[in-house]
């Protein structure tokens, strides 16, 4: 596994694991890698300093994060805060957007060409993979 800190177009940045150094080539050029944060597609790798062991002795390894947990933590999350809209969410993401209706935390689903929409238009929202959703659960399983 090897570990990139990527940047897209937008200027967010962050790290991203892949099998190997070809990988990130090859799903990039297949308009595989997005930005999680606004979803875009031009994501390129950051200049990054190497992990060097110290002197000494091996590097310790860390502790691997309990993904299943924090996964878990951010769906029951979303759940306690959040409305689902469903289908809808590109219209009241839009209404908000407009002041037509109430800022509120929502989640929802939508079609490429409305997520596309909504980000050309200055709509912010941030895509969430499927498992993070409280009725994404049954996905991860």
């Amino acid at each position: 596994m090897i570990r990139y800190a990527l940047a897209c177009d937008c200027g967010h940045e962050y790290d991203a694991w892949f099998g190997s150094s070809g990988d990130f080539d090859d799903q990039a050029e297949r308009g595989l890698v997005e930005c999680p944060l606004c979803g875009g597609a031009e994501v390129r790798k950051q200049v990054m300093a190497p992990a060097i062991a110290k002197s000494g002795g091996a590097k310790k390894p860390e502790k691997a994060p309990d993904s299943a947990a924090f996964v878990k933590a951010m769906r029951d999350h979303i759940s306690e805060n959040f409305k689902d809209v469903g289908a809808d969410f590109s219209k009241e993401a839009r209404r908000m957007h407009d002041g037509e209706s109430d800022q509120k935390a929502i989640y929802g689903t939508a079609t490429s060409q409305e997520t596309k929409s909504l980000r050309e238009d200055g709509v912010p929202f941030s895509p969430l993979p499927a498992g993070l959703t409280p009725d994404g659960a049954k996905k991860l399983n």
